[in-house]
């Protein structure tokens, strides 16, 4: 199912509140630490709130390229206890979520993980994530059992942890969850030291900019649907919907790597998706990975595809954490004139033809020899 961020804020808030007011009386001693941090409860609540507040005020701000958060600090009014920790939780939750309603498609906000920005339904998973989470922590200072919605949680751990494998039959989302983010055990994995969650890779590229599509809205093309993205009439290709339902099955199977999926083509001046591209699985032993793309046709001939594919495989040889990319490989019809123009437009070269397809290469620049 399609994240919506706005709702599942919604949701959360009212599973999470309902559990913390519930240990929100006298009984409970909130000056105590946290489950599992250094934090008190008091103060932990006051992280969440805070982080609602931050999170909201990047996208109002547009702080994408900015390198940084907004400068202001929440925090809880001396003297305040648990009820009233509790209430501005609550509050700026709904801030949150009306946040994420309102922005307009294509706005980004600044966040670290994993390059740079983050987009309005990342920012209401994030949001999601931490409230659920934190809420544990509090309740785990109690001895107080707390579980989420299973379909909540395998809602954000698809949109935010792509590169973690989905829950088997035989395990629950929640704990799925709670070992992603270093809260508990996994059969058959290490427990984590150390996570972070990733955020949908936006990749400007002249007229257009690449959206990297995550396995919800891969799933979603795959099944006839818009993937969360605005198309013209005739859209998406069906080339578009394969590449999709390739992204999902690799991630049902637990062999999505992102960053070497699938990108949405986003036409910049009206925020329509125009096609895709991406690739075909993560690098092979010899370190070529095999691209494919594909475009609505009222968008053809404009340059797009070119622009597109130069900025992907510029990103993929260039990259620091990609040093071990030999090159970039596309197989295309021996007709496809159209397809040969671009590639050759992007830099790629013909290298020896696979059965009955012709092969475009691009290989990484190696360095020159040293001066003297």
């Amino acid at each position: 199912m399609l994240f919506n961020g706005g709702e599942r804020i919604d949701e959360a808030t009212a599973h999470a509140v309902a559990a913390l007011r519930a240990v929100a009386t006298d009984g409970y001693d909130w000056t105590t630490p946290a489950g599992g941090l250094e934090w008190s409860c008091l103060a932990t609540a006051e992280h969440i709130a805070s982080d609602f507040t931050a999170y909201a005020t990047q996208l109002t701000g547009r702080t994408a390229g900015t390198g940084g958060y907004v400068p202001m600090d929440i925090s809880l009014d001396e003297g305040t206890g648990a009820d009233g920790a509790v209430r501005c939780v609550e509050a700026s939750a709904g801030l949150l979520a009306a946040v994420v309603r309102t922005t307009p498609p294509g706005v980004r906000g600044w966040h670290p993980y994993r390059y740079g920005s983050a987009d309005a339904p990342g920012f209401a998973a994030m949001g999601v994530i931490e409230l659920l989470l934190h809420t544990y922590d509090v309740l785990k200072a109690f001895d107080v059992a707390y579980e989420p919605p299973a379909e909540l949680c395998e809602a954000v751990l698809t949109r935010q942890f792509p590169h973690v494998p989905p829950a088997r039959a035989d395990e629950e989302h929640w704990r799925v969850l709670l070992w992603a983010t270093g809260r508990g055990d996994r059969a058959g994995h290490a427990r984590k030291e150390r996570w972070q969650w990733h955020n949908p890779i936006q990749l400007p590229a002249g007229p257009v900019e690449l959206i990297e599509v995550a396995p919800d809205a891969a799933a979603d093309l795959a099944a006839g649907g818009t993937g969360g993205f605005t198309w013209p009439d005739g859209g998406p290709h069906e080339g578009t919907r394969r590449g999709a339902e390739r992204t999902a099955k690799g991630y049902a199977a637990g062999a999505h790597r992102p960053e070497w999926g699938m990108f949405a083509v986003v036409r910049t001046a009206d925020r329509r998706a125009v096609g895709a591209l991406g690739y075909h699985g993560a690098p092979d032993d010899e370190g070529w990975v095999e691209v494919g793309y594909s475009l609505v046709p009222e968008a053809r001939g404009n340059g797009y595809a070119t622009e597109a594919l130069r900025a992907l495989t510029t990103w993929s040889l260039n990259h620091p954490d990609h040093t071990a990319v030999t090159g970039v490989r596309a197989l295309t019809d021996p007709d496809n004139a159209a397809s040969h123009a671009v590639l050759t437009r992007a830099g790629f070269v013909r290298g020896a033809d696979l059965d009955d397809d012709f092969v475009f290469e691009l290989r990484r620049a190696l360095p020159g020899p040293a001066g003297g």
